[in-house]
């Protein structure tokens, strides 16, 4: 006998279809009860948000990025973290206002039904899935190259990097996603405060290059300053927006954070305008050490300009090597952590298997933390993720555009609903957030689409055949508990 919404037994009612809403009053009891720990403040989720998006990004990506702009980098950078910025006022919004776990997929079920919730998880999945592998494939070669300066020691290629890179299998990359998942597993507060101690140390390294920077800053290399003009740096900031990835992870903390309407906004918004302000001032001492086409290319930008700046010893690259190390390694936590979360509210639901969803002792979704960790680490020890690493960037702003829609959605369907925070000119941010976000979706190559959408065509294979008949929604079961992890 199925049980309707109004908690009475009865014969087979008809299904509400693929778009019903999950009432964000349910959402809210549903957490209460979910027996994860609320033990994460601000500070935590604000180094949780630093963690995500200070990561190989800023340590290669201006490499990559300054052939299109020059020296109007340092624009480049504002541009998207313009771009980010409205959606994450967005998340704020949303977060504040229904604070569970599930970021973007939870937003997206409470506004636009269950079907676009099932598309944004899975898009989740693989944004966190495949950013962690990328940044963890980073990490190896990071690590090679400081075992070589400091100590003399060169691991075997064949160990050293994947299929397809000048090896055969990645251990330094299987190492770190393996201490990652078994941190993870121990404990939430555990994860949060390594996380921050983490945080501090590769923020303190990006300010020791900014003030050893200074010292050898010329101001001659940022003359002719925009030699591709005005689109060149919106180009470059198509690329450059992949620094940025990861804020939106905060999100996932909404029930472990320990006054989410207050702390989780701050989180958001506190950890985005951080990030940019560091981005701005490292540019702009990249470009002062070193003229944009020496850096141009250049896999370690900023230990390059370092060495072409003069008067720095290479200690100073050493020092970088390390942060970005550290940095990785934090990146590598969040992801997993965010990604975990997400799946963990797709169980409850139980458009996946809800036994994934089982807690540990310590109040930790073991089992899924597992999977992914397992999955990760295959992905980095085995497969080159240079271009399927762009999936990363088209997940992320597919679902910024999601979060936007969402809070114009919710301001019109449930106007009176309490909101911590709230988006100015609704819905004209919301708009210009999405808008942006399209637009750089398009600098993105076809191949890239084509990923993209073979993903999300496999995720509704899984729902039709699966999550859409094991649907609590679907089922009318919107009022019965949700044992933890049953």
């Amino acid at each position: 006998m199925a049980t309707t919404a109004s908690g009475k037994t009865g014969g087979a009612t008809p299904r509400p279809g693929l778009f019903v809403r999950k009432p964000t009053d349910q959402l809210t009891a549903e957490s209460s009860g979910s027996g994860l720990s609320r033990s994460v403040g601000a500070l935590d989720l604000t180094a949780l948000g630093v963690g995500v998006v200070i990561g190989a990004g800023i340590y290669v990506i201006i490499g990559e990025a300054i052939p299109l702009s020059g020296p109007a980098i340092v624009i480049s950078f504002i541009l998207a973290g313009i771009t980010c910025i409205f959606s994450a006022l967005s998340y704020a919004e949303l977060a504040s206002t229904i604070p569970v776990s599930g970021s973007a997929y939870t937003y997206g079920y409470a506004t636009l039904g269950e079907l676009v919730a099932w598309i944004i998880g899975w898009d989740l999945i693989l944004e966190y899935g495949l950013g962690a592998a990328t940044v963890a494939v980073g990490w190896g070669g990071y690590l090679q190259d400081l075992l070589s300066s400091v100590f003399g020691i060169h691991l075997p290629d064949a160990i050293s990097g994947p299929p397809g890179s000048g090896g055969t299998f990645n251990l330094p990359a299987v190492v770190l996603v393996a201490g990652v998942t078994a941190l993870l597993v121990y404990g939430v507060r555990e994860s949060t405060k390594t996380n921050t101690i983490l945080v501090f140390i590769k923020v303190a390294v990006l300010l020791f290059f900014v003030v050893v920077g200074l010292f050898s800053f010329h101001g001659s290399h940022f003359t002719p300053f925009m030699p591709h003009g005005f689109g060149g740096a919106w180009d470059a900031a198509a690329i450059i927006f992949f620094a940025y990835i990861g804020f939106d992870a905060v999100s996932t903390s909404g029930e472990e954070a320990r006054n989410p309407k207050r702390d989780l906004p701050i989180g958001i918004i506190a950890s985005l305008l951080i990030c940019t302000a560091i981005y701005i001032a490292v540019s702009v001492v990249a470009i002062g050490l070193a003229p944009s086409d020496k850096l141009a290319g250049s896999d370690s930008p900023l230990a390059t300009a370092l060495r072409l700046g003069g008067g720095v010893g290479p200690w100073a690259a050493d020092i970088l090597s390390i942060g970005a190390l550290v940095a990785i390694t934090s990146v590598t936590l969040s992801l997993l952590y965010g990604q975990s979360r997400v799946m963990f509210a797709m169980c409850r639901d139980e458009l996946l298997p809800k036994g994934l969803a089982k807690l540990s002792a310590r109040k930790t979704p073991w089992r899924i933390t597992l999977i992914f960790g397992v999955a990760v680490a295959v992905l980095s020890a085995l497969v080159p993720l240079s271009e399927i690493a762009k999936l990363v960037n088209i997940g992320t702003l597919f679902a910024f555009v999601i979060v936007n829609v969402g809070v114009i959605v919710l301001r019109r369907t449930q106007p009176d609903l309490e909101r911590g925070f709230r988006v100015p000119f609704v819905p004209w941010f919301p708009l210009i957030g999405s808008a942006l976000c399209i637009y750089l979706m398009t600098k993105l190559p076809g191949a890239t689409w084509l990923r993209f959408i073979l993903w999300l065509v496999l995720g509704l294979l899984i729902y039709a055949f699966y999550g859409y008949s094991h649907s609590r929604m679907q089922r009318g079961e919107t009022d019965r508990p949700v044992a933890e992890g049953a």
